[in-house]
């Protein structure tokens, strides 16, 4: 049922003029029996259509009123307005009090009570009740009727009469005679819903079927209480006028009220299809963006790890998974990152279009901070690259000097094993002349030994320092093993202080000493500890990263070879002076020990020395060839991936410049700028082929640990950032077009005006970037016929501008050009909207939303609507207004 707020807006003097006129009530006389059970019904039937809005009804007319309560609640329900607050005593001057608060109120409303008086209701008189209610419903049923200026019972006539007009044996003159066939309640049904009735199988001599039909219908589908029995009507020869009057307005404010309805509700399905639209556009962003800087996030802690590794093998597994980031995981979040702009600018773009306000994401998920955490990203990738390739070098380093540490250090161990022993032993206690100048001397050869083996002590000693000062991951045995040998090597030399202090006190009696002996060993221990150095080099490992070093390697080997003849004279000389010593025992007869006395270098230890030390150069020259070969091909790498990055460079720069001039120089129709656009992107995404040749190339150069490229200034970074740069330009470059489009197509602009503004914009554009400062824009809006004051160019600036970067896009311009000339719904069209949907009431319920919206937009409606906390509300009640205000975004949802 439609509710009769409006009836209050109507002036109190027209009320009682209309009421002088129509209040025909003869309250001194009997009511014609059959009429009055008509009334009865039908003000019972309005009167509870009402009442049950608030919960309750009346089933004996006369009877429920008498109390006054559900009188006052039934005027408060019709008007919208509150009543005074009841008296709940049950004593008879309670009673009169309340029926007098509810006559006083109608009496407000510029109603004329004649003879009806407090205690004829509480005393149940049928008659003065029911002129009562007879009264109640020509003020807020009747009244408010009004067709082609004329108004209440006259209005109400000529708008049956109009609706009814096309249907045959329809001829409706008046409120009784004219409705006892039930043909004009059908006919009024029929001409707005003719879903509902057959008309034509309906018969002018049925007239009970035909009233019954009309009323089950209007009660089924309309929302019209039964108040009328087809039987009480057929049966009276003269129907009652205002039980007729009652139903028929009941069948006027059903279905005036419902082509606005209609309207109403398409504006409101209309704007909330915008909104669902856009609503889901922001959650899809929000999500994009949260799962990007989750991404980021969870990434950027992975790259700046820098936890160190023991092995190259172990790091070497690390640059892997660098690599799989790369070519595997990061790609598709390159793809996200563009199509997250595109997505924000194209809910933007639509906002606009729909005079919504701009969108703005959650805190922290703003494109440019998206493009600052990937920005973060990139410089931690950077790092990452770079830390991982430094701890190569220098894990390679440890590993070199650690092997060649242990390598050092068993040689001295090995040379220094025994010699605490020898050197604490009392032999020259009982040695004769002869042996202890023999031991004198063969302890002199031992101090040149000594004094040979200092070299390679300091050179053990560096080497430890030195994995310490590369935080060598095994450094406390290097440590340990380094502080014994130099513990050792202290020990070695005050033995070798005190025993020589021993010989040289014995060797003043002792003086019989084989000159020999001594030239033989004085020469064999240098010559010795020569060639334990030359095998020591010769099995030295190296690590070199070019071909200058290699050759420099190979240089000073050859040197090394160019010394072997010489040294090879020096150990035949040697070996001759102990052919000489057996050819004079020989000669002489003496008899020689099985042992130099000076030296336990034997003639057999040098040649075997000297054996091992020649197999070696060959081994070490083929080492050093292979080395060669390897650098060789090393720097083949580096032309081969020069080439294919100086094309790529170059090719990306050109791409680059030619999409600037394209974005600005546009030609043609939007639509063969977009698929221009669009062939364009295909042709660049083509030469992805050359770019995963060209990471081939880098894997390889990568594999063969090459850190450096004297053929070219680009590295495979620099590359990268290139083709993403160039990838997403294209893609902003074609979601501006279809911005376009959207804009053209949403606000009706002309091709031809398109292109005036675009030719209008290049103008003024003097750099040629497509987009403009303050004072150029200023420039431009003048020229399209704009007079501009600073506060009006302000005002301008801070639509087109609201981020005040101090620049204008053309996307911008266009934007606000199309703006100025169009329409769009606002909140105050929609709030009106809402109005006529709740019956001109400030509030709406969902039963009302239900019934007049769509199901999906119904419940949206509810979901989001705040409970209404007017004093005028009722229990459910909900505030469409905030509502409608929050859709534009002048509050929150």
């Amino acid at each position: 049922m439609v509710d009769y707020h409006a009836a209050n807006n109507q002036s109190a003097g027209g009320a009682q003029t209309y009421m002088e006129q129509e209040n025909d009530w003869d309250r001194d006389l009997l009511l014609d029996p059959a009429w009055e059970k008509q009334q009865r019904k039908t003000f019972t039937a309005w009167c509870n259509s009402h009442l049950r809005k608030a919960g309750t009804q009346i089933e004996n007319i006369e009877e429920d009123f008498r109390d006054g309560l559900k009188l006052m609640l039934l005027l408060e329900v019709i008007s919208g307005e509150r009543l005074p607050k009841p008296e709940r005593g049950k004593m008879r001057v309670h009673k009169i009090n309340n029926v007098n608060k509810a006559l006083d109120f109608i009496a407000s409303k510029g109603v004329k009570l004649v003879s009806i008086g407090a205690e004829e209701i509480v005393d149940g008189n049928a008659k003065m009740t029911l002129g009562m209610i007879w009264t109640i419903i020509l003020r807020f049923a009747i009244q408010d009727i009004s067709v082609e200026e004329t108004s209440a019972k006259e209005g109400l006539l000529l708008w049956c009469q109009r609706k009814t007009a096309p249907y045959k044996n329809v001829n409706v003159q008046n409120f009784h005679i004219s409705w006892k066939d039930g043909l004009a309640f059908n006919a009024l049904i029929h001409r707005h819903r003719p879903d509902l009735i057959d008309y034509d199988s309906l018969r002018k001599d049925d007239p009970v079927t035909n009233l019954n039909n009309a009323f089950e219908v209007a009660e089924k589908h309309l929302d019209i209480p039964k108040m009328l029995d087809a039987e009480d009507i057929v049966g009276t020869l003269r129907p009652d006028e205002k039980a007729i009057m009652t139903y028929v307005s009941c069948f006027y404010h059903a279905f005036s009220g419902a082509q606005k309805a209609e309207t109403a509700a398409n504006r409101i399905c209309k704007v909330l299809a915008v909104n669902q639209e856009n609503e889901q556009m922001m959650e899809d962003y929000e999500k994009l963006a949260s799962d990007l800087l989750e991404w980021i996030r969870r990434t950027i802690p992975w790259l700046e790890n820098r936890t160190q590794e023991k092995t190259v093998k172990d790091l070497q597994a690390k640059q892997e998974d660098f690599r799989d980031y790369r070519t595997v995981h990061k790609p598709p979040k390159v793809q996200e990152k563009c199509q997250l702009e595109i997505s924000f600018n194209t809910l933007q773009t639509k906002l606009r279009l729909s005079n919504r306000p701009a969108f703005m994401p959650s805190e922290g998920r703003m494109v440019s901070d998206i493009n600052t955490a990937w920005h973060t990203l990139e410089g931690a990738e950077k790092g990452y690259e770079e830390w991982i390739l430094s701890e190569i070098r220098r894990l390679e380093r440890l590993e070199h000097l650690a092997e060649k540490f242990h390598q050092k250090a068993a040689i001295h161990e090995s040379w220094t094993d025994g010699k605490e022993a020898m050197l604490t032993q009392k032999d020259y206690e009982t040695s004769t002349l002869s042996e202890v100048k023999a031991l004198l001397r063969k302890h002199e050869a031992f101090e040149s030994d000594l004094a040979a083996h200092q070299d390679r002590v300091e050179q053990i000693a560096a080497i430890a320092q030195e994995l310490n000062e590369l935080d060598y991951y095994d450094a406390a045995s290097v440590n340990t093993r380094c502080q014994k040998i130099c513990e050792q090597w202290d020990i070695l030399g005050s033995l070798t202080h005190r025993r020589k202090e021993s010989l040289e006190r014995t060797e003043k009696q002792l003086e019989s000493i084989d000159e020999l002996y001594l030239e033989y060993a004085k020469r064999a221990a240098p010559f010795n500890n020569w060639m334990e150095g030359a095998m020591e080099d010769l099995q030295d490992m190296f690590i070199v990263h070019n071909i200058e070093e290699i050759q420099g390697l190979i240089s000073a080997h050859e040197q090394f070879k160019s010394t072997l003849p010489e040294a090879n004279k020096e150990r035949e000389a040697i070996q001759a002076i102990q052919a000489e010593v057996q050819r004079i025992a020989q000669s002489n007869g003496i008899k020689l020990s099985s042992a130099n006395p000076y030296t336990t270098i034997t003639p057999q230890s040098i040649d075997s020395k000297w054996e091992k030390a020649m197999a070696m150069v060959p081994q070490r020259d083929n080492a050093l060839q292979h080395e060669l070969n390897k650098q060789n091909s090393n720097d083949s790498l580096r032309a081969t991936f020069a080439a294919q990055a100086n094309s790529v460079g170059a090719y990306i720069q050109a791409k680059m410049e030619e999409i600037g001039r394209i974005s600005i120089e546009m030609n043609g129709t939007l639509e063969d700028q977009l698929t221009n656009l669009k062939e364009y992107q295909k042709t660049i995404l083509s030469y992805m082929p050359e770019i995963n040749k060209l990471e081939a190339h880098h894997q390889h150069i990568q594999e063969a640990l090459i850190f450096d490229n004297q053929y070219t200034s680009y590295t495979m970074e620099h590359l990268r950032v290139g083709w993403e740069q160039l990838l997403t330009t294209i893609a902003r470059t074609i979601n501006e077009v279809e911005n376009q489009i959207l804009t053209r197509d949403a606000k009706g602009i002309s091709q031809e005006q398109l292109y005036e503004y675009r030719a209008s914009f290049n103008h003024f554009d003097k750099k040629r970037s497509g987009q403009m400062v303050s004072d150029d824009f200023r420039a431009l809006l003048i020229s399209t016929g704009n007079s501009l004051g600073d506060g009006e160019f302000n005002r301008i600036m801070g639509i087109v501008d609201p981020n005040s970067t101090g620049v204008v896009t053309f996307q911008a311009f266009i934007d606000f050009m199309s703006r100025e000339t169009t329409d769009t719904d606002t909140a105050d069209q929609v709030i009106a909207s809402f109005k006529i949907l709740a019956g001109d009431k400030n509030f709406i319920t969902a039963d009302e939303l239900r019934r007049e919206l769509p199901p999906d937009q119904a419940e949206y409606c509810i979901a989001r609507m705040a409970p209404y906390a007017g004093p005028d509300g009722v229990p459910g009640a909900l505030d469409y207004m905030s509502f409608s205000t929050a859709l534009y975004g002048e509050s929150d949802l």
